[in-house]
């Protein structure tokens, strides 16, 4: 839930009727992504932090799979004047709801945002309110990215309570590590080979993320929308590899364009050790190699993402100089009180 500060409150004209909250599975076409893009990067501009994970934005914008069901939208617009009636153009959009359906069908994920300018004016709860209404809260997870203090408030509100936290770590280039990479005997490094390596690449991911709730549920359709993207890289996207060419580790680094003058920003997105190839120090070097790989790259700072509670990667990260940046926090809501209502 990313409810943050307001922006230009005198923009905001006096005495604007209420909310009025549509929803929809998928976003309308046309133009619809154009302007559901438009709100997040404008929150994104204010708050410092994208206020919906990249896989909402593959999931929004590819088809879904057999047995995926499409994303579930809350759009709220406030008209510049009242209505009686439902007319084509309710007015700007103010705020949305996106919610992601476990494939179990029971669970469900939520990230909501509301645009700068509309913030301070009930439009966070009213979204929530409807999604009460049409889906009750059960099973329901909520994100709030960088975890606004409104944000907070707004979970609160409704009984949400944290239930996990995803570090973000940053290194800047002052405090980059001088350590050079160390392999295991037999291990090399190389880039992915796009119309190669998507099997074996998926194979050690849902290995090595057995348990992870997101990244060991990537499937072939899920990295073919991220190959398509501006940002992919293969060189970038880096394997280690056995004499066999058996793929035992990866180090998928991204980097994140600068906007509004900002400089590029590079990220270790992702690093994962097959199960047989854990405990031989390969995510370290792989780390390194990684690192090493962007600053390559020109990139003044690096950033990650790491849960909280992942002890042994975060002190790994600490000892190559990542130092602490801020966090995304994810709410959820005790059993008891999924169907209560909020004073």
């Amino acid at each position: 839930m990313t409810n943050g500060p307001a922006q230009s409150a005198q923009a905001i004209p006096p005495n604007r009727p209420a909310a009025r909250i549509n929803s929809a599975d998928g976003l309308p076409e046309p133009g619809g992504f154009a302007e559901f893009r438009a709100l997040a990067d404008a929150a994104e501009e204010t708050d410092g932090h994208p206020p919906f994970s990249e896989q909402t934005l593959v999931r929004l914008r590819q088809q879904p799979t057999a047995d995926q069901v499409r994303p579930r939208l809350l759009l709220g617009f406030v008209p510049d004047e009242p209505q009686s009636v439902p007319v084509e153009t309710p007015g700007p959009l103010a705020g949305v709801a996106v919610l992601l359906a476990d494939a179990d069908g029971v669970g469900a994920t939520l990230e909501l945002t509301v645009h700068p300018v509309f913030r301070n004016q009930g439009i966070g709860t009213a979204l929530l309110e409807q999604l009460r209404e049409e889906r009750g809260f059960a099973g329901l997870r909520a994100w709030s990215h960088g975890n606004h203090a409104a944000a907070e408030r707004l979970a609160g509100r409704f009984g949400f309570q944290p239930v996990r936290e995803l570090l973000r770590l940053r290194l800047a280039t002052g405090a980059a590590t001088d350590q050079a990479p160390v392999w295991p005997d037999g291990v090399r490094l190389r880039s992915f080979v796009p119309g190669q390596d998507e099997q074996a690449w998926l194979a050690v991911n849902a290995a090595a993320f057995a348990h992870h709730p997101e990244q060991g549920a990537m499937t072939l359709g899920d990295l073919q929308a991220r190959m398509t993207e501006d940002w992919f890289d293969p060189d970038g996207f880096l394997l280690a590899v056995d004499d066999a060419d058996q793929v035992l580790g990866f180090h998928w680094t991204k980097i994140h364009a600068g906007a509004n003058g900002h400089a590029d920003l590079g990220e270790v997105y992702v690093v994962g050790i097959a199960p047989q190839a854990q405990g031989t120090g390969l995510g370290k070097a792989l780390t390194l190699a990684g690192i090493d790989y962007l600053h390559r790259r020109g990139l003044a700072a690096i950033m990650l993402y790491v849960d909280a509670d992942n002890t042994a990667a975060v002190a790994l990260y600490r000892k190559l100089g990542f130092s602490p940046w801020d966090a995304d926090v994810m709410y959820g809501l005790p059993d008891a009180a999924a169907g209560a209502t909020v004073e």
